[in-house]
């Protein structure tokens, strides 16, 4: 039984090996629990100042801007400075803004535009500094542990998006809004720690003068195999992202309420937060390549089976099982980026990842929501899950190279 759980449960080796990946990791964890507090604590102080779900919504735009604008700035930052500085900068820069937000809820002064303009700043600081975070990790860790790394970060990550939320409810209910913020605020001092105590990363030859954006998308473009995986998760979040059409799919198909939404909102995480939890086989599979094929497939049918189903607890295993199949996709696309890449471009190639991570999403709401409105929930959640698998098979066959994709021989 232990050989089992060694073979099946989330390979730990790297953060037993390496005391600044293990740091890092902690730090990451608990500031992404508290960074999802506050998106909590602000999404429902909006709506309390204004009563507006449209005013609510607004904060993910003003969020949503700066991430994508930024993130592409932060990576050719990323890829000219110290590393450790630009991570360290930024989570000081997060945990005072976060403390503004506390402030303010203690003065009793909220007004709106504060609130998404410090959104706003905390995308910048966000966009700016993790590709920084993220290109440190293939210099903590050996290449052989990069798989293993890559899993725990999804595990970090799912942590944040489904323990954040519920503690953001309970403290706020609690305490109020600043209560929710404070607790934020002191949270990224696990991060500064972990980022004071890293020795200086420099990327490996860094050149003087600024990294050009440009340069970097234009090494992406000629790099088909790192292409690929970003071309693979587009595909999976333009087409087979059902999350706008949750509210209409609660009532319509399971007869419920806000308590069903936040039940489908919360099974894709569950899944990917399971997924990362019994990755203990991730470092064993070479073929990264066609272990995202196979991943972004199922994602699709998954999807597209949700679509059918008038279940809910069925609808919700295969929102789960959709969760599941994007954290494998999200491992082997990380590890073939951190891996294929030259150090000197990870920062750059790393705020292109943040902008299709943080871009197709919301392409993927537009696309179904506009199709839900001219067809109906139903249709567009089949119809995305399979023109999801549709997409992937013409990728796949339009370059089929990135299925012979070898990490023990990884070629960009």
């Amino acid at each position: 039984m232990r050989r089992t759980a060694r073979l099946a449960l989330a390979d730990i080796t790297p953060l037993r090996t390496s005391p600044h990946y293990r740091r890092v990791w902690f730090g990451q964890t608990v500031s992404s629990i508290g960074q999802q507090m506050t998106a909590v604590a602000v999404s429902v102080q909006v709506y309390a100042l204004t009563d507006s779900p449209f005013a609510t919504g607004l904060v993910g735009l003003f969020s949503f801007v700066p991430l994508v604008v930024f993130g592409l700035y932060g990576g050719a930052v990323a890829d000219t400075v110290d590393r450790r500085k630009l991570g360290l900068w930024g989570a000081a820069g997060l945990s005072l803004l976060s403390a503004a937000l506390a402030a303010q809820a203690l003065l009793g002064t909220g007004q709106v535009a504060v609130l998404y303009a410090v959104v706003s700043l905390q995308a910048v600081c966000f966009s700016v500094s993790s590709p920084a975070r993220s290109s440190m990790i293939p210099k903590l860790v050996t290449a052989q542990q990069l798989p293993a790394a890559n899993a725990l970060a999804t595990v970090s990550m799912n942590l944040g998006l489904t323990v954040g939320p519920l503690l953001g409810g309970v403290l706020i209910g609690a305490g109020g809004y600043q209560a929710a913020y404070l607790v934020d605020t002191v949270a990224f001092a696990a991060t500064l720690y972990a980022m004071w105590r890293l020795p200086s990363m420099r990327p490996d030859g860094v050149r003087k003068g600024r990294a050009s954006v440009l340069e970097g998308l234009r090494f992406l473009r000629d790099r088909p195999n790192l292409r690929m995986s970003f071309l693979a998760d587009l595909a999976a979040m333009i087409f087979g992202m059902p999350r706008a059409l949750f509210p209409a799919i609660a009532v319509g198909f399971y007869g419920g309420d806000a308590r069903t939404v936040g039940l489908l909102v919360a099974a894709p995480a569950v899944g990917a937060l399971l997924g990362a939890l019994f990755s203990g086989w991730v470092g064993r599979v070479h073929r990264h390549g066609l272990a995202v094929v196979f991943a972004v497939l199922a994602w699709g049918t998954a999807i597209a089976g949700f679509g059918l189903v008038r279940h809910l607890w069925l609808g919700l295993a295969l929102l789960a099982a959709a969760g599941c199949a994007d954290t494998v996709s999200m491992i082997f696309r990380n590890t073939i980026m951190q891996a294929a890449a030259p150090d000197d471009m990870r920062g750059r190639l790393q705020g292109v990842f943040i902008v299709v991570v943080a871009g197709g999403p919301r392409l993927g709401d537009f696309e179904s929501g506009s199709v839900a409105q001219l067809t109906s929930p139903a249709f567009s959640a089949v119809s995305g899950g399979l023109a999801c698998v549709v997409a992937m098979l013409l990728l796949t066959a339009r370059r089929p190279g990135f299925v012979r994709y070898d990490a023990r021989h990884p070629t960009p």
